[in-house]
């Protein structure tokens, strides 16, 4: 269980290289909220809008990626000084192929949070996660609130992948590197015929005005 909370900004770190916000490739859902406070709102990077839930708890987010995503931080902006009853004090964070074999890998307790809210994600051998879907679920709110206030969520992934580019991928490289070699050998090819070509040609003309002037 983790409780890290502060005036960090997930954005020095992706300015300094070291990770790149991933979210974007996701699609997006929520278990529910009140129009004109959605994902929209979630995901404009302005912290003075927020999603608002419009339901009973837990509420989600549910975050899920075309391909399998290496995740190493989730980042969530709060601020209790503005929410109040609102804000989280516990969320879970869940990983999984789909909605159907989500497995809860972080829970983390909050204490009036007031900025952004760094989850690191890790496995059990303390790296960061590959994962098709993230989860994150807000158990319970400050003062027993019912409906829950999240002003920004950031996703992840490490700029460099310590897993290494999929197989496909490299598969798919060694076909692109192969075609390409093959295309400009033939290029080499007719470009050397043709010079060929061109210099018996030249060379037989020579020969045919040489005769000629004798």
């Amino acid at each position: 269980m983790s409780n890290k909370t502060g005036e960090i900004d997930p954005i020095q770190k992706e300015l300094a290289g070291r990770v790149r916000e991933v979210g974007n490739h996701a699609i997006w859902s929520l278990s529910s909220c009140k129009p004109g406070f959605g994902v929209d709102q979630l995901r404009d990077d302005i912290t003075e809008t927020y999603w608002q839930s419009d339901g009973q708890l837990p509420h989600l987010v549910n975050i899920q990626f075309k391909r399998k995503t290496t995740i190493c931080d989730i980042c969530i902006y709060t601020d209790y000084k503005l929410d109040e009853s609102y804000t989280p004090s516990r969320i879970s964070i869940r990983a999984g192929t789909n909605f159907n074999d989500l497995q809860e890998i972080e829970v983390m307790d909050l204490n009036e949070p007031s900025g952004w809210v760094i989850i690191p994600i890790k496995d059990i051998n303390d790296r960061p996660i590959r994962t098709f879907m993230i989860q994150i679920a807000v158990i319970s709110n400050h003062q027993n609130g019912r409906d829950t206030h999240m002003r920004q969520i950031n996703v992840y992934s490490p700029t460099q992948d310590i897993f290494g580019p999929p197989a496909s991928y490299i598969a798919a490289s060694k076909d692109f590197n192969n075609n390409t070699l093959s295309k400009i050998n033939k290029k080499i090819m007719e470009y050397i015929k043709n010079a060929a070509k061109i210099s018996f040609r030249y060379k037989r003309e020579l020969y045919e005005n040489s005769e000629r002037d004798k």
